[in-house]
């Protein structure tokens, strides 16, 4: 084993925030303001389906974040739960990072061999990748490197080609081609196990493979393979969607058919269609992204909850949740679609006991007819998403966990195209989902896209990795809550509670904590009923000067107002894109001396975040200031810059 090569420099300019509380601009400052203004529309979603907050994990070096030293354009991670080590698969190399131990190390392999597939089996760790277009793969056994020499199906050609490969125990299935020209059309195959299947070249158009499990169900004949996809829609209509979201369906013990047309391939397979779609807004999201798949805790398969993230042309995304329940009931109860005879007995993908083929006749309706007449919808009454947002998400993974008073909770970890993760808290009230956008995360020391992300629960991390490093980010970030109390509270993180003057996490405690139940008015459980008044702060300005005021927006949600006297100056909506509520001063009169507070409106929720209290000054004092002023006010517009050019971009 060989250490892994230094780290690599910081990359990506750094945000200039707003300077100070007041300057004086050399630029118009309506303009300036009109920009700014301008820029936040542009740029804000849904101001609730927004995040609350956004924090920065900073983390310890070596502890919590390695630097891969190069950039690793292709990443594929592996987690054991319950391990601080990761492993990472790069071009040429596979690193091992151990967290609390600030161990790492790499092994090397060609460098045209892009890592694509890491898997545990017993001792050993087997390593795939695409060794200069010989797909090859290797086993990793107490340090030393075993090769297996060439392995097709087990990884692509080239590390840009849609790949899946799953395994149950001596079984692997994968969609990976076998052949560089020929057999392009992908397919679903059983690569290793008893009998080798694949899938018609007719039942999939164009698919782009998402993910893949097995069910074990009541009876072991009855096990199946669902596997999730998208693929180009058959339906040409111009106003119809360019793709189809689907999930299908395979026997376990499928054995082939009984005729030399069908004895290689599966028998059983059926695909549906995944409906998330807003009835009540006319917003269809047909783009599927990505899945992750929720057990029950008491071990019933029907109950698992199927998390999907969806996308629209206009890239806004929604979450929709089934139940593999659901799924199984469309493909043992619905017609084909297409197909207006009578069905052959078996029906068309059902499970046969004692390892029999599946009848000729059976075979040919559903290779004929593949997908089902009806659709897989979300789970719930309205059948519409958990959520949607404008926002661009492109991962998920979800924690089933235990709030401090026993309420369950599902924490959904979405990351977003910008390089963020979305903590989004899904919690129950009778028949209805009510959903909370939490906050939003930045994993990494570098700013970069998130290639990979992996959750383990039993040590309450996330593991994420970009092409420069990867990260362990604590699923229990409650220093980030500011505000004493109250801001603890309406955090309404299920992870923190209020514990002795500190917003603490609940695993940390050795007692229950303070949390509140109520989503609408969580600060109301605070011993204080109201929070502190911010402190007074004094400063002395000259007559007839071009001034502004800075309010820090802690909260996305609230709404930040700058009163003067009784007066409302300034108002700052929620969903401000800006981390400043500012204030501009065109003109500084007699009237406008005096005091100014900012306050903070978040439901029920208020106080005070800013109170100044602006006194005249002399001539001489003014000069000076007047030099400071133009300095904070070419800062203010270089920080104006960046945000104007993503304004105008996302215009």
């Amino acid at each position: 084993m060989t250490p892994p090569p230094p780290g690599c420099a910081s990359l990506g300019a750094q945000s200039t925030r707003v300077p100070g509380p007041l300057a004086r601009s050399w630029l118009p400052l309506r303009l300036l303001l009109l920009l700014l203004l301008w820029t936040a529309a542009a740029t804000q979603g849904h101001p609730k389906s927004g995040p609350r907050i956004s924090a920065v994990w900073k983390g310890r070096a070596g502890q919590d974040w390695v630097d891969f030293g190069l950039s690793e354009p292709h990443i594929v991670l592996l987690h054991e739960p319950g391990s601080s080590a990761v492993w990472v698969g790069g071009r040429g190399k596979v690193y091992l990072f151990d967290f609390p131990e600030g161990k790492n190390a790499s092994v090397r392999t060609d460098c045209e061999n892009y890592i694509t597939l890491l898997e545990r089996q017993g001792e050993a760790l087997l390593i795939c990748g695409t060794n200069a277009r010989r797909p090859s793969c290797w086993r990793l056994v107490n340090g030393s490197v075993e090769s297996l020499g060439e392995r097709r199906g087990y990884a692509p050609f080239s590390p840009d080609e849609n790949s899946l490969v799953l395994f149950d125990g001596d079984e692997v299935y994968s969609t990976i081609r076998k052949q560089e020209y020929n057999g392009k059309i992908p397919r679903f195959r059983r690569i290793q196990g008893e009998i080798e299947l694949y899938t018609s070249d007719t039942v999939m158009q164009n698919p782009q493979f998402i993910k893949a499990t097995i069910v074990h169900q009541d009876q072991a004949y009855d096990d199946k393979i669902y596997y999730f996809f998208r693929e180009d829609n058959p339906d040409k209509n111009p106003e119809a969607p360019l793709n189809v979201s689907r999930v299908a369906q395979l026997c376990r013990g499928d054995q082939g058919g009984e005729s030399s047309l069908s004895v290689s391939k599966w028998n059983t397979f059926l695909k549906a269609m995944l409906v998330c779609s807003d009835a009540s807004t006319n917003k269809n999201f047909n783009r599927l992204q990505d899945v992750f798949l929720l057990p029950d805790p008491n071990g019933q398969w029907r109950d698992t909850r199927v998390y999907g993230v969806f996308s629209n042309p206009w890239n806004y995304s929604a979450v929709c949740v089934y139940s593999l329940g659901d799924i199984d009931k469309v493909f043992r109860t619905s017609s084909l679609k297409g197909y207006h005879a009578s069905l052959p007995n078996p029906r068309p993908g059902k499970c046969l006991p004692d390892r029999q083929p599946i009848p000729t006749d059976t075979f040919q309706v559903a290779d004929s007819h593949p997908e089902v007449a009806q659709r897989v919808e979300p789970m719930g009454p309205s059948k519409a998403p958990l959520f949607h947002s404008k926002y661009h998400y492109q991962k998920v993974v979800v924690h089933r966990m235990q709030a401090s008073r026993g309420e369950t909770f599902h924490v959904l970890y979405l990351t977003t195209d910008r390089g963020t993760i979305h903590k989004v808290v899904e919690s129950r009230e009778g028949e209805r989902s009510l959903v909370f956008n939490i906050m939003e995360i930045q994993p990494f020391h570098h700013p970069a896209a998130i290639q990979a992300m992996s959750l383990d629960t039993e040590r309450r991390k996330l593991y994420v990795s970009s092409q420069w490093e990867v990260s362990q980010v604590p699923l229990d970030l409650c220093e980030v809550y500011s505000g004493g109390c109250h801001g603890c509270l309406m955090a309404r993180d299920p992870y923190c509670g209020w514990d002795q003057g500190h917003c603490v996490s609940i695993y940390s405690s050795p007692g229950p904590v303070l949390q509140s139940i109520n989503p609408d008015e969580p600060h109301t459980e605070c011993p204080n009923p109201k929070p502190d008044s911010a402190p007074l702060q004094k400063v002395s300005l000259a007559p007839n000067s071009r001034y502004y005021l800075s309010c820090p927006v802690e909260s996305r949600h609230a709404t930040y107002s700058w009163r003067h006297e009784q007066n409302v100056e300034q108002s700052c909506e929620p969903g401000h894109q800006s981390p400043n509520c500012i204030l501009f001063i065109e003109n500084l009169t007699a009237r406008q001396y005096g005091h100014y507070r900012c306050e903070a409106q978040e439901g029920s929720y208020f106080r005070e975040a800013q109170h100044w209290e602006l006194l005249p000054e002399d001539g001489a004092t003014a000069e000076h200031l007047l030099g400071r002023a133009r300095a904070l006010a070419t800062s203010l517009w270089l920080g104006v810059l960046p945000t104007l050019a993503l304004g105008l971009l996302v215009h």
